[in-house]
């Protein structure tokens, strides 16, 4: 008995699919603070005694009067109208258990040569 042998060639593997990579999972990182600079009372009386020159002990009270009557202004719900400063708008008040919190819109003018006049296509 002659048995012939049916040698198969080797098989190949089947290709493997490649899915796409999922996206490694980002998670939020939280955002670093952005440090606004603060003007405080102390710094304020400084810049104004430099930029007017008149004697510190001189401008102090002056300008505590008027953060005074300012703040007395903005509590009352007033807007104030005071240009350079701009107009400030109170929009929203919260009364807390300690404070009252004011959200206020500041409008201020152009720099006098910045001023720009858009036309509008009708």
């Amino acid at each position: 008995m002659a048995t012939t042998s049916s040698k198969t060639p080797p098989r190949k593997p089947a290709p493997v699919k490649k899915t796409p990579a999922k996206p490694a999972v980002q998670t939020a990182k939280p955002a670093k603070p952005v440090e606004v600079p603060v003007l405080r009372k102390k710094e304020l009386i400084e810049r104004v005694v430099v930029r007017s020159g008149v004697k510190k002990k001189d401008a102090k009270p002056a300008i505590e009067a008027m953060l005074a009557v300012l703040g007395e202004a903005l509590a009352a719900g007033e807007d104030l109208n005071l240009q350079p400063l701009g107009k400030v708008m109170v929009k929203k008040t919260k009364e807390l258990p300690n404070a009252k919190m004011m959200v206020c819109r500041i409008r201020q003018r152009n720099a006098e040569g910045d001023s720009k006049v858009v036309k509008v296509p009708t």
